[in-house]
């Protein structure tokens, strides 16, 4: 069944970063597979065994949540790291719980994803820097945290929020703000 050992698997809808990130890792001297949906991801979990997989939180019309909870049932050693342009703590915190081992958001290099993985690949600053989170930043968390605890129903959020449900919605085609 499972009879090649691959040390990365990219999962992304987004053939050119894939692409990039394939080449990167492989001139590190890192074996590679991708794939950019959940369906061919799981066909080539079947015929490989992963050491790590780097996860895109959208999938087209699919979640890399999702991906995360099958990777870990087929694959239960698997390190995984949630890579994101759509950040928020909600995401996060629900991508940890169901297995992955770090978070980043998009734009991320080769060496920031070794890192997350536990690769140490470059000094670590001992100086921590504060910056403190925009007020449009907290509000943005906030909303996709509530929109999180009713499963994505946008009526049911617009209400615990107290806001009306067309200003929601105007609120998340929005991008993310940055911190």
């Amino acid at each position: 069944m499972n009879e090649t050992a691959i040390d990365f698997l990219i999962v992304d809808d987004d053939p050119t970063l894939a692409g990039m990130l394939e080449r990167v890792l492989q001139r590190r001297g890192f074996s590679t597979a991708s794939a950019s949906d959940i369906a061919q991801t799981l066909q080539l979990a079947k015929n490989a065994i992963f050491s790590k997989a780097i996860v895109d939180l959208k999938l087209g019309g699919d979640s890399g949540l999702q991906l995360i909870r099958e990777l870990k049932l087929c694959q239960p050693d698997i390190a995984i790291v949630m890579l994101t342009g759509y950040s928020s703590i909600s995401t996060a915190v629900e991508a940890v719980k169901l297995g992955a081992v770090n978070y980043l958001c998009k734009p991320a290099d080769a060496d920031e994803i070794l890192v997350a993985f536990g690769e140490q690949t470059q000094p670590i600053s001992t100086a921590i820097t504060y910056t403190p989170i925009s007020i449009d930043r907290l509000e943005w968390e906030h909303i996709q945290k509530i929109l999180q605890e009713n499963n994505g129903n946008i009526s049911a959020t617009a209400r615990a929020l107290g806001m009306h449900r067309r200003t929601l919605q105007r609120k998340l085609h929005k991008r993310p703000v940055k911190h």
